[in-house]
């Protein structure tokens, strides 16, 4: 799986448009995507913008240890490095991870960055972070199994951070909506988070906009939740 940073809706939610209802999002989808996307092992040391909601959402958290689970090339990992994480970036793609890697090395963030070359339906991390993040990460599993699998990973009075699509009908850039276990609700993750063990401190539906071809402007319409886990 591979999370993405600001791209096209199309890109964003691991899919080409059109073909949503086909791929499988494993290790092939992947690393075809992301070779396709940004050509083989070719990383852009600047390049994409961290997602604005984890800035927002972590700004006020004290730094420790993080994992991006499904980091793709590593824009979120790399400003939560900057930002005085030590972050574990996981992704199934060797072709994201190699620019994310050179995308580390770029802003001089190298040091504190690990990049994992890992299947997060099957892999475990074998300790507990002070924070867990995903955006946009599509797995080769039911999209509410994989946050409940991440969550178990979230150290007691940690933070789980999810960023993910609400996927809508006929929304611009998708030719198809992604297939039904791809697809959850603000409703569904909330709900799936046991209020004994979590303390939910953000959940909202947020539309934003992002550049598409011909300088037209593209909806993304995202949900972002944030919690706690009780000590």
């Amino acid at each position: 799986m591979a999370g993405t940073a600001e791209t096209s809706p199309g890109e964003a939610t691991g899919g080409r448009d059109g073909d949503a209802m086909t791929h499988s999002f494993d290790k092939d989808y992947w690393q075809q995507h992301w070779e396709q996307a940004h050509g083989p092992a070719k990383a852009d040391s600047g390049g994409a913008a961290p997602n604005p909601h984890l800035i927002r959402e972590t700004s006020g958290l004290a730094p420790g240890t993080a994992l991006d689970a499904g980091c793709g090339t590593g824009a979120e990992a790399t400003w939560l490095a900057a930002h005085g994480w030590q972050v574990t970036g996981a992704d199934i793609s060797g072709a994201a991870l190699a620019q994310a890697a050179e995308r580390a090395e770029g802003q001089s963030v190298s040091g504190t960055v690990t990049w994992v070359e890992a299947d997060l339906t099957s892999w475990a991390p074998g300790d507990r972070f002070d924070l867990v993040t995903t955006h946009y990460a599509h797995p080769a599993m039911p999209q509410l199994a994989f946050y409940e699998r991440i969550s178990d990973w979230v150290a007691p009075g940690g933070t789980l951070l999810i960023v993910g699509h609400l996927h809508a009908p006929a929304s611009p850039g998708h030719g198809h909506r992604p297939p039904p276990e791809a697809t959850v609700t603000l409703a569904d993750i909330t709900g799936g988070l046991n209020a004994a063990v979590w303390g939910i401190t953000s959940a909202e539906e947020i539309t934003r906009t992002l550049p598409g071809p011909g300088d037209r402007a593209l909806p993304l319409h995202d949900v972002v939740v944030r919690a706690t886990r009780r000590g």
